[in-house]
């Protein structure tokens, strides 16, 4: 019995140090004293005693410590390690890091979380959106330019050009607008929840493209050159970086610039011929300044260094009217967005048309990684979300208008499973996107954030239209400018596959380059283990490798103690009733997936790269973690309404089991089972910590997505939103609204129609004698028959001739005209002209 209390008290105090976080030498005496002490008590607890005095004095003696455990550590590591590539390098290099840094590390620091100021608009980027964001939406018809014109009006392009939508980045000084990360958000979204097309257009000017790398990288000349030109709309520029061999590998790409000497504007000067075929480059049919990436050669040394010879990734900037430049024909990718190819053989260009000047030479990977970040943290993460918007809004008024077997379908439960997924997903996808545009303003380029974002909103849109697409069934199938959702499906593979495809973003950037920008010591250890230096590397190692050490012990033992606590109650302070236990869910999660990712990092090294599945799910655990944070701040800055609170729970149950999930997964799959099985038990020791969500909570979301709650009025400021019912979206609102309006009514009149308690045979004869039953008044009837109206039309689906002519007119030109191929146009009284679905 003596000995059962000596070696608890001994685990205790073991614990103790590494949660408290001791310092090496003030644990290593608390534990030698107390196995002095404990032995006093039982001699048998010598046997628990003995080691950890000895352990304790090897972290004490510096000669010991390294001759036992750094040296030999030092040298199984760096064999290991597989050597990286200074493409490798300067990937993992790249960027800064966040707010996921903390949540990695375990221990998140909500003081910090706190202190961040969440994003608003000013009035100068509210007036924007307001007239110039709302102008353009109005001028704008998806069918038409998707089906028709293949391209934006004339008209619309000029606008875009002449207010300033190309410039969203570029400062003031040069004519831009210089607009916040979360403005440029919001401009796209809207833009976007009209058309795609025109969204895509505009936004790739205010991403990767010449205008960010110039505010960046480029000299003062480059700047003055080419900013007020893109500012203004009167440069149209494009960056060409994918390849046909070349796409998410991109320091694959095989164009060449090669340094010689050569002819320009009439005179020998020293620069780069260059040969490049580039593919699927959005704008390049219609640009007039071309970014290119390239690898660059100085095969006789003109730069200065005769031992070197090959530079790396390049970026350069060019006209497209430059001699040997080809910008040809266009790709279809699905939207008709300005998509096409840059080719050019044996172009001659001065070296001062490198980004930067030639210092910069070799640093387009770096530089491109992290320009990288406002594609994937703002503008496709902006298109996601407004298509989540959307879909909550349309998909929401249409679950409601349309009845099966006299009750709205979006009562059925089989939908509500669908539905409230549109309804949580929207939440996060907006909560997300404040978040993560929060972080950008903060300053910097946090690459692995941007990459989170990227990944889950676009995935998430993708399941948002999935689900819309399941409840509408053949009103969004049926092609026409009635239908609201069959263009963003779409256009879902668009955004999938740019700006780094979904796969390898998950499977190896997020956590792969997580692990070196988020976690305290790896990457100054990888650093370390490839160093020339071995003798000095190793001294720095041996201080580094005991920090690492205790950060680990000290994560292994906060996920042993939250694990019986269910996370420490660290929080906000803005946290309340309802989203405090969800701190401490995260808490515990954090310190669980610390231990874990250095569970994985230690005991794989360098093959963690080449197992995508078990980094994947890595992935989910740190993102999905981000995400729940983004849910809390959202809501916490919110009305707090039940609506909202409904939403934001659904959206955190989600999250947070995605998160429970993704750790089994990986137990159950890490190739070193007894480790993962020790983790599994530290973590876990009583089994799944969160349950999924309740079918209760699902319905309930639905419910709420049927009506007009607080976060539906929420979306509609941020959508181009019309009531018209003759537009695409307003068609389907009005209805809605109406049918809000005279609900009772209209229940009222169904159930007593559905009894048979009226004669006639159609509704009209129904409403006439339930008129003259006094069963309604006069004004009731009118209301209902306005519905019944607005109702009908907006359930129906376009027709066209019977042989679709016009349509194959478009897409080819070589057809004969038929008199009969135009669209049959509907008007409120000829709705026998449309077929009923």
């Amino acid at each position: 019995m003596l000995f059962i209390l000596s070696a608890v008290l001994l685990i205790i105090i073991l614990w103790a140090v590494f949660f408290f976080e001791l310092s090496r030498t003030a644990g290593a005496i608390s534990l030698i004293i107390a196995s002095f002490a404990a032995a006093f008590v039982s001699l048998w607890s010598l046997i628990l005693g003995i080691p950890l005095i000895l352990m304790s004095l090897i972290v004490l003696i510096e000669p010991l410590r390294m001759a036992l455990i750094s040296k030999p550590a030092y040298k199984i590591l760096a064999n290991a390690m597989p050597t990286m590539s200074s493409t490798e390098r300067e990937a993992l290099d790249s960027g800064t890091s966040w707010w996921e840094k903390e949540l990695f590390m375990g221990a998140p620091d909500w003081k910090k979380f706190d202190a961040y100021p969440y994003p608003q608009l000013s009035a100068e980027e509210q007036s924007f959106i307001d007239n110039e964001v709302e102008q353009l939406c109005a001028m704008l018809n998806e069918w038409d330019i998707h089906h028709k014109h293949k391209d934006l009006s004339p008209e619309a392009w000029q606008f875009i050009k002449d207010n300033g939508f190309l410039g969203l980045v570029i400062p003031k000084e040069y004519g831009g607008r210089e607009f916040s990360s979360f403005a440029q958000s919001r401009v796209m979204s809207k833009i976007a929840s009209r058309s795609l097309t025109a969204a895509v257009s505009c936004m790739v000017p205010n991403s990767l493209g010449p205008g960010e790398l110039l505010l960046h990288y480029g000299t003062e000349a480059q700047k003055d050159r080419y900013l007020p030109g893109l500012a203004k709309g009167t440069e149209i520029p494009c960056f060409g970086l994918t390849s046909p061999e070349a796409g998410s590998d991109a320091g694959a790409i095989p164009d060449t610039g090669v340094v010689c000497y050569g002819n320009f504007e009439g005179q020998q000067v020293l620069g780069l011929n260059m040969n490049f075929s580039k593919r699927w480059i959005t704008l390049a049919p219609i640009a007039t300044v071309i970014g290119l990436a390239f690898k660059l050669y100085d095969p006789d040394g003109l730069l200065g260094d005769k031992n070197k010879t090959e530079y790396g990734i390049t970026c350069a900037l060019l006209p497209a009217s430059h001699d040997g430049v080809i910008t040809g024909p266009r790709h279809n990718p699905g939207s008709p967005f300005m998509n096409g190819t840059v080719e050019g053989k044996d172009v001659f260009i001065p070296l001062d048309w490198i980004i930067g000047g030639i210092q910069n030479a070799g640093k387009g990977w770096r530089m491109l990684m992290e320009c990288l970040a406002v594609g994937r943290g703002i503008s496709l993460p902006a298109l996601s979300t407004s298509s989540g918007e959307m879909a909550y809004l349309n998909v929401g008024a249409f679950a409601k208008v349309r009845q099966q077997f006299k009750i709205s379908v979006g009562n059925f439960e089989g939908v509500q499973e669908a539905s409230s997924d549109i309804a949580s997903d929207a939440y996060m996808l907006e909560a997300f996107r404040y978040l993560v545009t929060c972080g950008l303003n903060q300053g910097g380029k946090p690459a692995v954030m941007t990459a989170m974002a990227k990944y889950y909103a676009t995935e998430t849109m993708r399941k948002i239209v999935n689900h819309g697409m399941d409840i509408v069934g053949g009103r969004a199938v049926q092609l026409g400018p009635r239908n609201f959702l069959a263009l963003n499906y779409q256009a879902i593979p668009v955004s999938i596959t740019v700006e780094g495809a979904n796969i390898l973003s998950r499977s190896l950037m997020i956590f792969g380059q997580g692990s070196m920008r988020c976690h305290p010591y790896l990457f100054e250890e990888l650093q370390l283990l490839q160093a020339e230096d071995k003798d000095t590397a190793l001294k720095s190692f041996n201080d580094m490798l005991f920090k690492h050490l205790g950060y680990t012990f000290n994560r292994t033992a906060r996920a042993l103690a939250y694990a019986f606590s269910g996370g420490s109650s660290d929080a906000s302070e803005r946290a309340d009733e309802f989203s405090l236990p969800y701190y401490k869910k995260i808490n515990r999660f954090s310190a669980d997936f610390a231990l874990t990712a250095d569970m994985c990092l230690g005991l794989l090294a360098g093959d963690i790269k080449r197992k995508e599945m078990l980094s994947g799910r890595l992935a989910d655990i740190h993102s999905y973690l981000f995400i729940a944070t983004a849910i809390l701040k959202y809501y916490e800055q919110g009305k707090r309404s039940d609506a909202e609170q409904n939403h934001a729970q659904l959206a955190l149950d989600k999250a947070l089991h995605n998160v429970q999930e993704a750790f089994y997964g990986l137990f159950e799959n890490f190739p070193i089972p007894m480790a993962s099985g020790l983790i599994k038990l530290i973590c876990f020791p009583f089994g799944r910590a969160v349950s999924k969500p309740t079918d209760q909570l699902k319905r309930d979301a639905a419910e709420y997505m049927m009506q007009d709650n607080a976060f539906r009025q929420e979306l509609k400021k941020h959508v181009y939103y019309t009531t018209d019912p003759h537009e695409v979206c307003g068609r389907m609102e009005n209805a809605f609204l109406q049918l809000l309006q005279i609900e009772p009514i209209w229940n009222k009149f169904k159930k007593a129609e559905s009894k048979g308690q009226f004669k006639g045979l159609t509704f009209e004869e129904h409403l006439a004698d339930a008129l003259a039953q006094s069963f309604i008044s006069q004004p009731e009837a009118e209301q209902l028959t306005a519905y019944n109206i607005q109702r009908y039309d907006s359930m129906l689906t376009d027709i066209f001739d019977m042989q679709l002519l016009h349509e194959l007119e478009l897409s080819n030109p070589h057809l004969p005209p038929a008199p009969s191929a135009e669209i049959q146009q509907h008007t409120d009284d000829e709705p026998e002209a449309f077929l009923r679905y």
